[in-house]
């Protein structure tokens, strides 16, 4: 490993903070988020799915479940097993993919890998007996395991793929919602889960011309192993004698580039901003390695892991990777590190720990890239918390190669335009062959919030109408008033963390307590505003300061591409760990209330509001 940097002198860090400033004014666009395209109308083929061949015909559904869940990722299929384990008998999941897995049955690019430590992403392991057989599993093993989960908890029955939800209304005559596809279904589901996740909607950049290119294209995310040949773990071999380009150096180009490397004639990469890229060292892993022969080894694990990179204090290290080791700097992305001391002396600790890092990084690069102009290109000019840290030992070493060249597009704030032929920076054409996108993903724009599902509450309200009135209202993230038996899991209004799948199965462990305390006491789940109310202000209570550090970042998802990343009621202000704390010790205190109210004589009818204080 890349022995740490010396602790730099204040002349140092002014020096650091002009560098900085000076390289994000190189990047920053006018049009920030207005870059990007979605792969809607013309580029819709971008989004079409490569895994399932020709969609299977089938008559629509006119039923009743008892739960539908918009959703087949880990947050919907853990959702289903949470539901399984309430003795919940109809449950739907639905998915636009043709199979389980979320992001990772899209993702299937070369080189994929988890870069959260498998056993403690990985969900369910306890339950499932799986110990994954490496440190960082490939994208084929955390597939394999959402389908283990699936399998173990009967989700298939009911399951519908390549199919997408289009309309969620709800009916106060029968209480129920009616949920709408684009197959013709149109079911009664008493409860409604939305589970689509912060990865769903691959992004296109917005470059003139895109269009015309007469090479091929595609994006990382629906990859065409029908052009390139081979595998996720190489072998190529319809690339030997092809130029290809790569847009995109975020974590999906880190782990790509060093596969197209090996398999090319040629390959250039296109970088805008250079990602933070260290140790990995990844290996295969045995159950002695992580104690996997004791009862509860996994959620041991999995909260020693949240506790650290919340800022918890734990008496042990148990991943002990370059998440945990960093964990201090995480302060800045998530609001849940325990800052200790007055806030002028932490800040100042803070930049220079910062700087140590950031410095020990670009040191890596200095001493892996041989050619001096590519290694300074590839420095990551920004503080650590600015952008997601990615992890490999084998993308710096790549562009050591003599068929690869890196094309640095931050004087011109990007590609300035594709031709028929190739792509143009700096008025130089580069001809290509095939053009791939590794461009990401939309965070955290899922269907309700692009607008794309319309969910109708009491009234025929739209929701995202209401929020885009008043803001998003809800009540630990969950659930909304005037929305009954419809709740969320996601990122907004309650915690999150560098894990989400930890994140999804306690959000999914709620869902199903909420319902199945529902059932008991034949209630709707449904906050009142005075409960919203409420929870608004916790969140905006303590909610850090991190817009001043976002704007001065280089341009990236985190600050909405330079625009700044807002204070205010986001997220839980006291981290994940606290987070699920709290809401286990809610579950026990309203929970009961409402079964004893639901349980008493002359209960009421229609259904009361379980959740309403």
């Amino acid at each position: 490993m890349t022995p740490s940097a010396p602790a730099p002198s204040p002349d140092d860090l002014a020096a650091l903070r002009r560098r900085y400033h000076h390289e994000r004014e190189r990047r920053v666009r006018p049009d920030d988020t207005g870059q990007y395209r979605t792969t809607d109308a013309e580029f819709g083929y971008y989004a079409a799915d490569p895994y399932v061949g020709e969609r299977t015909e089938r008559a629509p559904l006119h039923d009743t479940v008892d739960v539908a869940v918009v959703g087949g990722g880990f947050g919907g299929i853990l959702a289903g097993a949470h539901l399984r384990d309430q003795n919940v008998e109809r449950v739907r999941i639905i998915d636009t993919a043709g199979d389980f897995g979320g992001t990772w049955y899209w993702n299937r690019y070369p080189g994929i890998h988890c870069d959260i430590e498998s056993h403690v992403y990985l969900p369910l392991l306890d339950e499932t007996g799986y110990v994954p057989e490496w440190k960082y599993s490939p994208g084929e093993e955390i597939r394999r395991h959402a389908i283990r989960i699936a399998e173990r908890y009967d989700l298939y029955a009911d399951a519908l793929f390549s199919t997408t939800v289009t309309d969620l209304t709800w009916d106060d005559d029968i209480e129920h919602w009616l949920v709408t596809t684009d197959r013709g279904d149109v079911f009664a589901a008493r409860y409604v889960i939305t589970a689509t996740g912060t990865l769903t909607e691959p992004k296109l950049p917005g470059i003139p011309g895109i269009q015309d290119f007469r090479g091929h294209t595609f994006h990382t995310s629906r990859w065409d192993y029908g052009y390139t040949g081979g595998t996720p773990d190489g072998g190529m071999t319809g690339l030997r004698d092809k130029r290809v380009g790569v847009v995109g150096t975020g974590a999906t180009g880190v782990q790509v580039v060093p596969m197209l490397a090996a398999d090319t004639a040629h390959l250039y990469v296109f970088q805008r901003t250079p990602s933070t890229v260290d140790v990995r060292a990844n290996r295969r892993t045995t159950a002695g390695d992580v104690g996997a022969n004791r009862v509860g080894w996994a959620r041991q694990r999995r909260d020693n892991f949240l506790r650290i990179v919340s800022g918890e204090t734990a008496e042990e290290d148990l991943v002990a990777d370059g998440w945990t080791a960093s964990a201090g700097l995480l302060e800045k992305l998530l609001p849940s590190f325990r800052r200790r001391g007055d806030r002028e002396t932490f800040e100042a600790a803070y930049e220079v720990a910062d700087a140590v890092k950031m410095n020990t990084i670009r040191d890596r690069v200095r001493q892996t890239v041989t050619d001096p102009e590519t290694a300074e290109k590839l420095a990551p000019w920004y503080r650590y918390a600015c952008k997601r840290p990615t992890f490999s030992d084998n993308y710096y070493p790549a562009f050591n190669r003599s068929n690869v060249t890196l094309v640095d597009t931050a004087d011109s704030h990007g590609i300035e335009r594709v031709t028929e032929n190739g792509v143009v920076v700096d008025g130089i054409e580069y001809p290509l062959d095939c053009l791939v996108f590794a461009t990401g993903f939309s965070v955290g724009i899922s269907g309700i919030r692009s607008g794309k599902l319309p969910v109708r509450g009491r009234g025929g309200t739209l929701l995202l109408d209401a929020w885009d009135r008043h803001g998003v209202r809800t009540l630990h993230g969950f659930t909304s008033n005037g929305f009954p038996n419809l709740i969320h899991m996601g990122p907004q209004q309650n915690a999150s963390s560098v894990n989400f799948t930890h994140i999804l199965d306690e959000q999914a462990c709620h869902a199903a307590a909420l319902i199945a305390a529902a059932e008991a006491a034949h209630a709707l789940v449904e906050p009142s505003r005075a409960a919203e109310d409420a929870w608004l202000e916790i969140l905006a209570q303590d909610a850090p300061d991190h817009e001043w550090f976002h704007a001065e970042c280089t341009p990236g998802y985190y600050n909405r591409e330079g625009r700044g990343r807002t204070s205010g009621a986001g997220a839980y202000p006291h981290g994940a760990y606290a987070f699920h704390e709290l809401l286990r010790h809610w579950r026990t205190e309203s929970i009961d209330e409402a079964l004893r109210a639901g349980n008493s004589p002359g209960k009421p009818a229609p259904r009361t509001n379980l959740v309403t204080h």
